[in-house]
Formats: structure tokens, C-alpha cells, sequence
């Protein structure tokens, strides 16, 4: 099984994600789910369906997380000594070169990435392109509507 790098924050959240799953949704699922039995005949209970369908979620996910977390590298940002270079957990400002729009990005795990906060997956064509690289190298970027060149303004690992 190979590793999937994650950062501490992360690897923090899925850990609360499970925690939740374990201990509040899972027992409300088979209340709900005990409660739906009571009512009788369950060829026709919409009720007990949709808890068994819950169920089901939740136990996958709960699966999918702990499979995760068994198979995740932590890396602590602030830990890594990259000498500048871009590499997983940076925190890397750009400057568009057509437009001269300043972007910040951090690269994080596939279960992290959220655009709108600025954090990038590490497989994105963005973060492919700036892993290796330094304060004023040139990334050039495939994007759907074309090849966009940024310029790395800086790097820091927070």
C-alpha cells in the first residue's frame, strides 16, 4: 500500500471526522434504526430504509477515513526545510504573468484541497507545476483554456 502525504491539519480533521462518525452518528443511525423495527412491517417503511441507507454511508466512510489515516504520511509544514524549493505542505504566492493578479496556494492532500481557501491538490496540474521549483522560477500551467505562466513570488512552509 503506498503512502498518501497529508498535512497535521489535515490528518487532525479527518481524526475529528471519525471521532463524530463513532460516537454520534453511528449511534443515532441504529436508534433510528430501532426505532423504525418498532413500527412493524418493514417492506413499507420508508423511514426504516432511509436509517439503513445512513447506515450504510456511514460505515463506508467510517471505513474510507480509518483506511486513510493507515495509509497517510503526516508532514507538519513548519517541519520542512525544502531550502526554498516548492515542495508538499508549501505555501507558495504567484503572480500571473498575463495579468499580473497575485494568487497564494498551499499544497495539501487530495482530502485537504479547497480552492476557495487556497489549498491546492498535490496531483492538480497547479501544484505538478511548482513542485521543484524556487522563488523566481517561471511554472507554466495546462489549463482549460489554455497555458498559463506564473511567477513564484515566494515561498514558506506554515
Amino acid at each position: 500500500m503506498s503512502t498518501l502525504p497529508i498535512t497535521k491539519r489535515g490528518a487532525e480533521k479527518l481524526k475529528e471526522e471519525l471521532h463524530r462518525l463513532k460516537t454520534v452518528d453511528r449511534p443515532w443511525v441504529i436508534n433510528a434504526i430501532a426505532e423504525a423495527r418498532a413500527q412493524g412491517d418493514l417492506s413499507e417503511n420508508a423511514e426504516y430504509d432511509a436509517a439503513k441507507d445512513r447506515q450504510g454511508f456511514i460505515e463506508g466512510r467510517i471505513a474510507e477515513i480509518e483506511s486513510k489515516l493507515s495509509a497517510a504520511q503526516i508532514i507538519d509544514p513548519a517541519a520542512v526545510e525544502a531550502g526554498g524549493r516548492v515542495v508538499f505542505g508549501a505555501t507558495v504566492e504567484l503572480e500571473d504573468e498575463s495579468t499580473g493578479a497575485a494568487v497564494t496556494y498551499q499544497i495539501v492532500g487530495e482530502d485537504e484541497a479547497d480552492l476557495k481557501h487556497g489549498l491546492v491538490n498535490i496531483s492538480s496540474p497547479i501544484a505538478r507545476a511548482l513542485i521543484g521549483k524556487e522563488e523566481g522560477d517561471v511554472a507554466e500551467v495546462q489549463a482549460p483554456g489554455g497555458t498559463r505562466r506564473y511567477e513564484i513570488v515566494s515561498v514558506r512552509y506554515a
